[in-house]
């Protein structure tokens, strides 16, 4: 029986990783849509290098920095014959499903700088937050590293800091890295020239709608799976998760006014919104988050774009960033038993603890992002800008034959 629990556990959590592993396929999609046609290769090339690069610093790193645990033991032992590795290979595919997560950080970010940033400067930036930014608030809060959790959050603020699938830790942290980032970075050439604002239009409203329903079904697993085992999972998860994300989507179709962006990004927004608080919620509760995810994205993208001239070109701050701070708020008010949740909470946990987690996190990105500038250079020229990502990067168009046949290469 211990055999079979082990390798259900093992199967269950392979499952979960990957649907995330999938979601990063809805990443790719969302930006390609969202992009000018001449940036689309350039979108589906750096998320799938910023996977391949998140990989790599977090297995030689990051994961240690987080849980203290390295991969320089031979296979036998990684499979369950040493100490600290559970049998079946479970801790590996632990590793899998975290790295899930850890990569979501550079994807959240490539939305935010997309159509203007150099390459290899990103990828010095994507290492530099999976070896090392992102694993320190992963561990603080995930493996209560530093103490925080016993001394400052259940010692002096009446409870733990809790955030079940990563509204603060993946969400919020790589939202308001992405606004440190595009802070540095800079707007688009020709965006508020003159003290206007240019409206740039989406390439492609279906691959904006795949790429968001890929997130969505992958959001199941992200929540859901986020229990790590078969006795731990919860079917409130997945109620919570379902009805935060047509919460949001409702609030952004009332809002956004039918806009069909913007209801795409509102079940996003939901979903990311009720990641903190999916266990402990009432559905209404969640729903209700949902929906006031839906509303903050609408407002807040607007806002940011239109009048504060933030050049976030997916809206990865809002959407993330903002809507992932009032997840991880809200988790401190639904949560609570007197509004149907499951308890175990304190709002001022909840609240100190986002807060810090969303200011460690443009702290994190305006250094990294900064030190890519000074080492590489961060912003392509304003000749590459307007040739467009896919040639002056990779030389290469979205549909090169056609490019070919009407002689424009």
């Amino acid at each position: 029986m211990a055999e079979l629990q082990n390798g259900t556990n093992v199967f269950f959590l392979l499952i979960g990783g990957i649907l995330v592993f999938a979601m990063h396929g809805g990443f790719a999609f969302l930006e390609v849509g969202t992009v000018r046609h001449k940036n689309q290769v350039n979108a589906l090339v750096k998320i799938l290098v910023d996977f391949a690069i998140s990989t790599t610093a977090y297995f030689f790193v990051g994961y240690w920095i987080a849980y203290g645990v390295t991969f320089f033991v031979s296979a036998a032992g990684l499979s369950g014959g040493a100490e600290g590795f559970a049998a079946n290979g479970f801790s590996l595919v632990k590793f899998f499903f975290l790295c899930t997560f850890a990569a979501a950080i550079p994807a959240i970010v490539s939305g935010g700088i997309a159509e203007r940033a150099r390459f290899n400067a990103q990828m010095l930036a994507t290492a530099l937050l999976v070896g090392i930014a992102y694993p320190l608030i992963e561990g603080t809060v995930w493996n209560s590293n530093f103490g925080l959790q016993d001394g400052l959050f259940k010692g002096l603020l009446g409870g733990n800091f809790h955030d079940f699938a990563g509204s603060i830790v993946v969400h919020a942290f790589g939202g308001w890295v992405a606004l440190g980032a595009v802070w540095r970075l800079g707007s688009r050439v020709g965006r508020y020239d003159k003290g206007g604002v240019m409206g740039i239009p989406p390439s492609s409203i279906p691959w904006l709608a795949m790429g968001s329903w890929m997130l969505c079904v992958g959001w199941f697993g992200f929540n859901v799976m986020s229990s790590q085992s078969v006795t731990g999972i919860s079917g409130l998860v997945a109620m919570n998760s379902l009805m935060a994300m047509v919460g949001g989507i409702l609030a952004a179709l009332i809002a956004g006014k039918n806009d069909p962006g913007f209801v795409h990004n509102g079940a996003l927004s939901g979903l990311v919104a009720v990641c903190a608080g999916s266990d402990i919620m009432h559905p209404i509760g969640a729903f209700i988050t949902g929906g006031v995810a839906g509303y903050i994205f609408v407002q807040l993208f607007q806002l940011a774009t239109i009048k504060w001239k933030i050049d976030d070109v997916l809206g990865v701050w809002p959407l993330h960033g903002l809507c992932g701070l009032w997840g991880g708020i809200a988790a401190g008010i639904f949560g609570l038993t007197a509004l149907g949740g499951m308890g175990g909470v304190s709002f001022a946990s909840q609240l100190v603890g986002s807060l810090m987690g969303a200011g460690f996190g443009l702290i994190a990105g305006a250094v990294i992002y900064s030190i890519a500038d000074v080492v590489l250079g961060l912003r392509m020229s304003d000749e590459d800008q307007r040739r467009g990502a896919d040639v002056a990067i990779h030389k290469i168009s979205a549909n090169p034959e056609e490019d070919v046949r009407l002689g424009r290469i």
